[in-house]
């Protein structure tokens, strides 16, 4: 009992200090076995100041210049200028060997559709690159049409290695050779070719196809003669805008006075530094953990010393008749603890590392990275095995100062005399709870602070356990209305309260905690539930092209046709601006344009125009919070556009649920219907034509075009409503204005919501189309299964049956007599079985009906914390002028009455029958020897 949580906290503490990496692991992750990388700072080759870590970088104008100052017309321009890239090469010192790193994205063709992944061209074999990759088996690419590719890849792809490798939109293919980890982050997807082997070819078919020129990142690993790139050759290289991660100046970091980012910013830049406020925090956190650890176990093992010394009591009698005092019994019992304690502190502690040793692949998983090594900490372990053996002390306290007062002929005899009730604790227990409640009372009703919150709950559920002997002595009242065996359970339980109230206890504070984290993550749940935002009815699809002119759209609606029970289908276009390489809803390369919906000066929120909130008084921001015009209905939406307006007509509102008469007459008449007032400009939509989105615009100005409008019908349905879409416009009203239209998608309607089968039958002919052509089924909130509380809940129920199992094995051991006088006088096996389980159900009803009523209290003070700290942040943003942005904070509180359930119910049922079950229905008579 002892030696489990050593076993859990000398793993968890070997694990954590493997994942932390030194700087010089943390180098080699990022720039392998080479001496620097070298990496363009994208500032068209002006000066940058860096960090000696190459963390944070400026330009030195901007590190310079004064923050308060506007920006002067060349700043304007200098920000307008297209980036020009520069070759870090021009910083490489002379006989310097060298090797590029590249990077762009591409989409590959899987087994189950379009995979985004990036590609990088690097000689991952050579020593330069050495530590950067894992190779977990292959080989790394020896030939240009060979590539390797990450665990993470591979398995998202479902390909092996071996396996051809298809890239969407170039003719060509590569074989996957080899796979590979990024020792770094092993849930990376990427894949790794030869310098000059796919990316040069990738974007030339790219750029052919749609005019697109996909970006690529390059930089340069370096290695020196001398095997140092100092932080002098770091500040040349800046000089030339190219910033430099260097081995030896992080190993070795320059002094702050010596780095012009700390010496000559004037924006306050200086050295990160842990505070020591979150490191006492840290700490406090730390000891709080331990000592509820060391609570929770001295409850659960008190008990059990003291069925040993119970069991003993006749040796230690036989102590006391020869001589030996109180001091040499509680010596003998406490040498059991310090005994059980070290053996405890070793055994925990060796199967902690060999646990550690077996799960080391399924732990670099859960972490996301592979260990440095396997690292000991002498000093942290030798604490947690001292931890046990203080434990071990600590719980054979009580046992020893009991066994220590019994007289030596009660300890021969085997009577038990009389006991006293101690009148210390209840009062204790009573200041505690009322301290501890009015300290988490405050601070969930006064203050923000989780801290008094959780604080004054452990305190006052630290009374709960110290009054634990006076509750169970008032649940002794209800045995008048149970049967004979439950009420003489009941009644052994109160008479016996040494031993009853710590595995009570034991089990409160189990149950308490997973009662909390229950009450809060299903209030939290509710909360997410409440604030979900559907994109479509429930059960409505919506497939939707952006790119490639949507040259997969028609095998895609077949499928969809084919495989879910379709009862309706609505197609919808979007409104296009430029060439062919131009995309659906707006975006594209150069010479595409876009179009913008345009709300009348009047219906403007007062905050959205030039001079903002700052004009208005504190109770003219107030009062926007009732202002339509600053509501946010904007909403999500499953097929979205710049301009949130779908070309279409009366199919598309029976897909969205709009029931609309008026609407549906409009579309017909060539109107377009509108669902947001705010756009209602008398009577019609202004619509803004911008015809190129990629010429840049100076800060503080609007892009120019061209501004139209169509006639519109205002719908009844608010756009609240209408999952984000602003408006449907008749194909007649685009043609009308000139406004080019290209097909985007469609919305379907189902008979019933599609099945697994069905849904995995339609991913399965999506992949074999190969397609980025979006589809999306609406299936409303979906909760997350919590792994924590069920963990907890099991924890709880383990727990529970473990102390009521060392209650009841300490009830058998001193009715013990008692049982034998019943079998000597021929009861039935059964009653001692019957004994034993409703001893242990009795002790586990105590304690969970008390830890459940203990544990609703503090989440229930978390939920009133958290519900005024938002609305403080309500307030705070209706006093800033965003009143119409954010809505009063709804934070719900609910009781998980399914998990109260179990735990009262199933969880005593099922200890009781356990110890049923375990438990011998018939004794030895011990016969009494002749004279």
């Amino acid at each position: 009992m002892i030696a489990l949580p050593i076993i859990g906290v000398s793993a968890a503490d070997i694990t954590i200090r493997s994942s932390q990496l030194s700087p010089e692991q943390k180098l080699s992750r990022d720039i392998g076995a080479a001496d620097a990388r070298l990496t363009d700072a994208g500032t068209n080759g002006r000066p940058i100041y860096q960090d000696p870590p190459a963390e944070i970088w400026t330009s030195v104008k901007n590190a310079t210049a004064d923050p308060d100052a506007p920006p002067s017309a060349a700043d304007l321009a200098e920000q307008q200028e297209t980036p020009k890239p520069i070759d870090p090469l021009t910083a490489l010192p002379r006989g310097a060997r060298w090797i590029s790193d590249s990077q762009t994205y591409a989409r590959f063709k899987t087994k189950y559709g379009l995979l985004a992944a990036p590609v990088r061209e690097l000689e991952a074999g050579d020593p330069l690159a050495r530590g950067i990759t894992h190779l977990d088996r292959g080989r790394y690419p020896a030939a240009d049409h060979e590539v390797i590719a990450t665990t993470a890849f591979l398995k998202s792809a479902g390909l092996k290695v071996g396996s051809k490798l298809v890239v969407r939109d170039v003719d060509r293919t590569y074989k996957i050779v080899g796979a590979y980890d990024l020792p770094d982050t092993l849930g990376t997807e990427q894949v790794i070719a030869r310098p000059g082997a796919f990316i040069a070819p990738y974007t030339a078919a790219r750029k052919a196809l749609n005019g697109e020129d996909d970006s690529t990142y390059t930089t340069y690993l370096v290695g020196m003669p001398s095997g140092d790139y100092s932080w002098q050759m770091v500040q040349r290289a800046n000089a030339q805008g190219i910033y430099v991660t260097s081995r030896a100046v992080v190993l070795h970091r320059p002094a702050d006075s010596e780095v012009p980012l700390y010496t000559k910013s004037r924006n306050g830049i200086s050295p990160y530094r842990t505070s020591d406020t979150g490191k006492a925090a840290a700490v406090a956190v730390a000891a709080t953990i331990v000592g509820l650890s060391m609570l929770e176990i001295c409850l659960l093992a008190g008990p059990a010393f003291a069925v040993g010394a119970r069991r003993s009591r006749r040796q230690l009698g036989l102590v006391g008749a020869n001589g030996g005092d109180r001091r040499h019994i509680r010596a003998i019992v406490l040498s059991g603890g310090l005994v059980i304690g070290v053996a405890a502190a070793v055994v925990g502690t060796l199967l902690g590392l060999l646990l550690t040793v077996l799960l080391r692949s399924p732990l670099e998983n859960f972490v996301g990275r592979r260990f440095g090594g396997l690292t000991l900490r002498p000093l942290e372990l030798l604490g947690i095995a001292g931890l046990a053996v203080l434990t071990g002390l600590l719980a054979a306290v009580v046992p020893a100062v009991t066994a220590s007062r019994q007289s030596v002929l009660a300890s021969l005899t085997g009577r038990r005399g009389v006991r006293h009730a101690n009148r210390v604790l209840p009062v204790l227990g009573i200041g505690a709870i009322c301290l501890g409640g009015g300290i988490a009372v405050f601070g969930s009703l006064r203050t923000d602070s989780t801290l008094a919150v959780g604080g004054g709950s452990g305190i006052a559920e630290l009374g709960i356990v110290a009054l634990t002997p006076t509750l169970v002595g008032m649940f002794g009242r209800t045995g008048k209305w149970l049967p004979l065996s439950p009420r003489l359970a009941l009644r052994d339980a109160v008479r016996n309260r040494g031993r009853t109230a710590p595995a009570v206890a034991a089990v409160l504070a189990a149950v308490a905690g997973t009662v909390a984290v229950a009450t809060y993550s299903a209030s939290a749940d509710r909360q997410d539930r409440d604030a979900y935002e559907a994109q479509l009815p429930r059960g409505v699809v919506a497939v939707a092209a952006y790119s490639d002119r949507g040259r997969d759209l028609t095998a895609v609606r077949a499928a969809v046709e084919k495989r879910y029970p379709v009862s309706g289908r609505a197609d919808v276009s979007a409104m296009v601006i430029g060439g062919k390489n131009c995309q659906a809803g707006g975006g594209g390369g150069d010479g595409c344009g876009d179009v913008q919906p345009v709300k009348p000066a009047a219906n403007v929120c007062p905050t959205d125009r030039p001079d903002g909130a700052t004009a208005l008084t504190l109770a003219e921001r107030r009062a926007l919070a009732h202002d339509w015009r600053c509501e946010y209905v904007e909403g999500l939406t499953a097929m979205p556009t710049s301009s949130a307006v779908l070309i279409g007509g009366p199919a598309v509102l029976h897909a969205l649920g709009i029931r609309d008469g008026d609407a549906e007459q409009a579309l017909a008449r060539g109107e377009t219907v509108l669902f947001d007032k705010g756009y209602l400009d008398r009577g019609t939509l202004k619509l803004k034509i911008t015809l190129d989105t990629n010429k840049p615009v100076p800060d503080g100005q609007e892009p120019v075009g061209p501004v139209t409008s169509v006639p519109v019908h205002l719908a009844a349905e608010g756009r609240d409503r209408t999952y984000g879409l602003l408006a449907v416009m008749p194909q007649q009203a685009a043609d009308g204005v000139g406004i080019d239209t290209m097909p985007l998608g469609s919305f379907y309607t189902n008979a019933r919501m599609p099945n697994g089968p069905e849904r995995q039958a339609l991913d399965s002919d999506l992949a074999k189309i190969g397609t980025d052509t979006e589809v999306y089924l609406e299936r409303g909130y979906t909760k997350d299964n919590s792994l924590v509380l069920l963990a907890l809940t099991l924890f709880a129920g383990l727990v529970t049956i473990g102390a009521a199992g060392i209650a009841t094995g300490l009830a058998q051991a001193d009715a013990e007599p008692d049982l034998k006088t019943l079998a000597a006088i021929g009861a039935p096996p059964r009653v001692r079985r019957t004994l034993s389980g409703l001893q242990c159900g009795v002790i586990a009803t105590m304690g969970v009906v008390l830890g459940s009523a203990a544990g609703v209290l503090p989440a229930v003070g978390l939920r009133h914390t958290e519900r005024r700290e938002q609305v403080k942040y309500y307030h705070q943003a209706l006093d800033g002028g965003w009143g119409g942005a954010s809505r009063l904070p709804h934070v719900p509180i609910v009781v998980p009455w399914s998990t109260l359930a179990l735990l009262i119910v199933a969880v005593p049922l099922g200890a009781a029958l356990l110890a049923a079950l375990v438990t011998r229905s018939r004794t030895q008579l011990a016969r009494r020897a002749e004279p």
